[in-house]
């Protein structure tokens, strides 16, 4: 992709595309516009990729940027190209088809249509929602509690994976929380999410001052979340390296335990689409773990 004027077609991977509206500023605090912002889906794919392949991926979409209208949509945005892959997965109320983001041109697609967030479930669309491949904690801090929190508990919660032979995988939500994976043997959602709400419940009552399992808002203050929902089939997690749609730009990030141990302050693992590109160059994938079959027990 090179330098863009308002409107650019560009071939990506063998795809005619036309980015649209580049010069639109998303992130009116710090001025990162929408070329900007497909830049970095660019040349983060190599490594977002693999985590979102073959998974049925929801969006929140936002084509003006966080300050104006969005909304989580599901279904495949208007106009995706016909060689975006989808793939047809039966909901509540039927079959519906759901966008696969399982390559660098998708990736662009869909941004290129507004929807910015990518959000996916812990299965994929070939071995199906009864084949859960992936157990995540979503750490989320209620008022007077922040990523530090956030940080302690993640560690509290390593020590129990580690016990149960996983390989944990921490990953800064980009917003207030963080997010923590391990890879498991495909096993349903009954099975996955049965472990994770035992987990949670075990350290919210060794630490109920600082841990909680209980989804009402009411027990969070002071408290860290633990919240081990996400684990339902019909549940999304924001997909690692996807951007947020903060009041500046974020990105869910894999950090490293060291990372994690030394955190003192939350600011320090809010990182910039262009802190994780560098980050990533200097490092590679921090997630390899979470896709890697020898990391099962």
């Amino acid at each position: 992709m090179s330098e863009p004027t308002d409107r650019q077609a560009v071939d990506v991977e063998g795809h005619r595309l036309v980015l649209t509206h580049l010069g639109r500023v998303l992130f009116p605090r710090t001025g990162e516009t929408k070329a900007a912002a497909l830049q970095y889906y660019a040349r983060i794919a190599p490594v977002m990729v693999p985590h979102t392949a073959g998974r049925p991926a929801s969006f929140v979409r936002a084509p003006e940027g966080p300050g104006g209208q969005r909304w989580y949509a599901k279904t495949p945005p208007a106009g995706l190209p016909d060689w975006v892959r989808t793939v047809e997965v039966t909901g509540s109320e039927g079959p519906a088809p759901y966008v696969v983001v399982d390559s660098t041109a998708s990736l662009v697609a869909v941004a290129n249509l507004g929807a910015y967030e990518i959000h996916v479930p812990q299965w994929t669309a070939d071995a199906g929602p009864d084949a859960h491949d992936r157990v995540v904690f979503d750490l989320d801090p209620g008022a007077g509690a922040d990523l530090t929190d956030c940080c302690r508990v993640a560690l509290r919660l390593r020590e129990e994976l580690t016990a149960d032979g996983l390989t944990a995988c921490p990953v800064v939500s980009g917003s207030k929380g963080l997010h923590l994976y391990a890879c498991v043997e495909p096993a349903p959602q009954r099975a996955v999410s049965g472990y994770a709400k035992k987990l949670a419940e075990r350290l919210a009552a060794e630490d109920p001052g600082r841990v909680t399992a209980v989804m009402a808002k009411a027990a969070r203050p002071g408290r860290v979340f633990i919240d081990w929902s996400q684990n339902a089939t019909a549940k999304t997690t924001a997909a690692p390296y996807t951007l947020r749609l903060k009041d500046r730009p974020a990105v869910a990030a894999p950090v490293t335990w060291d990372e994690v141990a030394a955190c003192r302050d939350p600011g320090r693992l809010l990182l910039t689409p262009d802190q994780v590109l560098d980050r990533v160059e200097r490092h590679g994938d921090l997630l390899d773990a979470l896709g890697d079959p020898a990391a099962l027990p």
